[in-house]
């Protein structure tokens, strides 16, 4: 057993998991109390009157050439917050334990922790550098309650990524102490490499993907863990079976096929010339004091008046993302890029 268990939970590490109905599809199903009949609505082709693989081996295997990673590094899940709870399921003890967050970022890392009875360390991003991490700072804060250290990049909601050398720093300075979580969850937005290339180099870092963003899949709830084949092993005794419906998995089935990745790439290069023109025209309008920079699929604009702004993108039947409780984001709105349409009706309401 390596240091990256040994960090975990004792009491998870000597779990027995549930043991599921075995899994024999090619069987005649009298094991798992399941019905012989389907629903009339239901247009799956595995049937939802019986259940999904209890935990989806042959999907793993189909997204695992998607990442560059093998197959036994794939954990799928219910959306990037299935696998970040349960990293700190497995890794936080209630009471003792932390997790080291940057922010402003996504706020399921906090919430998992505190819903664990996990403490929550927070060094605030270099907002006066572009929202750069604190990297002494980071380092200073790692006591040795500190299990895992989250980072987003591109970041949710400031829209930049985490330098290269930072996350190899980290990943060097933690080795022994803590795991490194990677939400790449815009990741296919950015040109940066994905860090699961760094796996094979530095088994303490985990990387968090989503097919919710740039597959169109929100609605699916499917995401993955990539990791050591240790850290997976450990999290799969632990995640619920039948996780994935049937539905997802069939669904995101299709979406890795060649021809429907194809469209994909050609989907998100879409969105990312839409960003930059989006930007530019935000940054000419009045009111609008600072575009951010962004790598992923929406801006973070400051506005003097944000509450006006928001009114009028209401009052023209938009929704954007208001983040003035935000430490540090009192002027900030979040808006997702969406069709040519749909951007040009946004900025003739802020016009």
């Amino acid at each position: 057993m390596s240091w990256l268990l040994d960090i975990a939970r004792p009491d998870i590490r000597a779990l027995r998991p549930y043991e599921h109905a075995s899994w024999e599809p090619g069987l005649v199903r009298l094991h798992a109390n399941e019905l012989p009949w389907r629903q009339d609505a239901d247009t799956s082709a595995g049937g939802l009157n019986r259940y999904p693989e209890p935990h989806p081996l042959e999907l793993a295997a189909r997204l695992a050439p998607l990442y560059g990673v093998a197959p036994e590094c794939v954990l799928p899940g219910r959306g990037s917050d299935e696998a970040i709870d349960l990293l700190v399921r497995a890794w936080c003890r209630a009471g003792s334990d932390s997790v080291l967050i940057c922010p402003p970022t996504f706020g399921m890392y906090g919430v998992c922790a505190r819903i664990q009875g996990a403490g929550v360390l927070e060094v605030p991003l270099l907002r006066e550098r572009g929202y750069a991490l604190d990297i002494d700072g980071l380092l200073a804060a790692c006591t040795p309650a500190v299990k895992l250290v989250f980072l987003c990049t591109p970041n949710n909601p400031t829209g930049n990524s985490v330098a290269a050398r930072d996350i190899l720093q980290l990943a060097s300075a933690l080795r022994g102490r803590a795991l490194l979580v990677i939400d790449e969850a815009y990741a296919d937005f950015s040109t940066a490499p994905s860090c699961a290339t760094l796996l094979a180099r530095h088994p303490g870092i985990v990387v968090l993907r989503t097919l919710s963003k740039a597959y169109a899949l929100a609605g699916a709830r499917c995401g993955v863990a990539l990791a050591d084949p240790e850290i997976i092993g450990l999290l799969r005794r632990i995640i619920p079976p039948y996780a994935l419906t049937q539905q997802t998995i069939e669904v995101v089935e299709r979406a890795l096929e060649p021809a429907a990745l194809r469209r994909t790439r050609e989907r998100i290069a879409g969105i990312v010339a839409e960003r930059a023109r989006v930007a530019a025209a935000l940054s000419a309008l009045p009111g609008v004091l600072k575009v951010w920079p962004s790598d992923a699929n929406f801006l973070l604009v400051e506005f003097d008046d944000p509450a006006r702004a928001l009114e009028r993108t209401h009052a023209a039947g938009l929704l954007v993302r208001d983040l003035r409780r935000s430490p540090g984001l009192q002027h900030a709105l979040r808006i997702t890029i969406g069709s040519v349409e749909q951007n040009e009706h946004l900025l003739r309401s802020l016009a």
